[in-house]
């Protein structure tokens, strides 16, 4: 029995093989091979912008920067009427110094988990903000009187010259923040923020003095009488006023973002934020008397508060890029301005000093912003 079923086993095998898939049909066939999984696709978690943000800034403080005196009413004089103590008429004033677009960088980076939590880092900075003005002179000619609280008072040298005021301004920003998806449109924020404003205001006499003006130690004398010598060599003078304000606000901020509307590659989104903080605030100021510089320096802590909104259009070139447009505004409240400083500023004929600082102004930035955002 036993060498029976050993003389089947050959034939058995031979009958598997047959039946085995490489021997149906062809005997070229190639063999089958698994399946393999299709990768499922997955969003983007990380998302890098670059933009170009565009700012002008409106709200300049309100401090009288240059007064009107008619030019027959005379330099000093012991006794009688004379520039120092007459009123004018205010021709200039700081809030006239609205200042316009200038342009700086915006990155940002952000990441998205899928449970809805994520964060974002940002910075962007604005270095270009200028606004200037010239008064004078007149005709008939007329004193500029710029006054300052004590004894200081500036008029032009000679009867030629104008007054020119210049405020310059420089915006930093940087805040990191917390995301929570609240709704598939709806971002919640939560973070910290620095902003810093420096502000700086600067009076001068231009064109620049022919000779000295002696005649202004010497007595009475009005402003048509006011003149240069013949051959007179030119003088440059010092800015015979220039107030530095620098804010440093260090805070927490709450805000939302939302996709309000979408159509194909096209949507349009919103971000509202708004914070409270300190502001470490700082005022310089130097002051001209008699073509010598006198500084006053001071600093003080204040609570600002700040406003930030805005709208981005986008349009999505691919799945990982996508341009936008957008507009800006950025309010800043309980800030010092440099106009707002000139009041903090006690003068006597040989002394300057910082009486504190003035945090009780407001500002506000608009403009618009144009960018790429890369999503990985």
């Amino acid at each position: 029995m036993l060498l029976a079923v050993a003389a089947m086993l050959p034939w058995a095998a031979a009958q598997a093989e047959d039946r085995s898939p490489a021997s149906v049909g062809s005997s070229n066939a190639a063999p089958l091979r698994p399946l393999r999984p299709v990768p499922v696709k997955t969003a983007p978690r990380w998302t890098l912008s670059a933009e170009v943000i565009a700012l002008a800034r409106s709200g300049t403080g309100n401090r009288p920067l240059v007064s009107l005196v008619p030019g027959d009413v005379y330099w000093f004089t012991q006794t009688g009427t004379n520039t120092s103590n007459y009123p004018g008429l205010e021709v200039l004033n700081s809030n006239q110094l609205g200042q316009r677009l200038a342009a700086g960088p915006r990155l940002s980076l952000s990441y998205r988990d899928p449970s809805g939590y994520g964060f974002e880092l940002s910075y962007f900075n604005v270095v270009g903000l200028t606004a200037s003005k010239a008064i004078g002179p007149t005709n008939p000619a007329q004193w500029l009187v710029m006054k300052a609280p004590g004894t200081f008072w500036q008029t032009q040298d000679f009867n030629y010259q104008s007054m020119v005021w210049q405020d310059d301004s420089r915006l930093h920003s940087m805040e990191a923040n917390a995301r929570l998806e609240l709704a598939p449109r709806v971002t919640l924020l939560l973070g910290a923020r620095w902003l810093q404003l420096r502000d700086q205001l600067q009076g001068t006499l231009d064109p620049a003095d022919l000779g000295e003006p002696t005649w202004k130690y010497g007595g009475a004398i009005r402003l048509p009488d006011a003149v240069p010598l013949s051959n007179s060599s030119i003088v440059i003078n010092p800015p015979f006023w220039t107030t530095i304000a620098t804010n440093n606000l260090y805070g927490v901020q709450i805000g939302a973002k939302a996709t309000l509307w979408e159509a194909g590659p096209w949507s349009l989104g919103g971000t509202i934020k708004a914070g409270v903080f300190n502001n470490r605030a700082e005022h310089v100021s130097l002051v001209s008397m008699q073509k010598q510089i006198f500084p006053a320096q001071t600093a003080t802590n204040a609570a600002a508060f700040a406003g930030e909104g805005s709208l981005v259009a986008k349009y999505q070139l691919s799945e990982a890029i996508a341009l936008k447009l957008g507009y800006e505004a950025l309010w800043l409240n309980g800030i010092a301005l440099a106009p707002g400083q000139i009041e903090m500023v006690n003068t006597t004929p040989s002394t300057v000093s910082a009486q504190g600082v003035n945090c009780r102004s407001s500002t506000l930035f608009q403009g618009l912003t144009f960018g790429v955002d890369y999503a990985f």
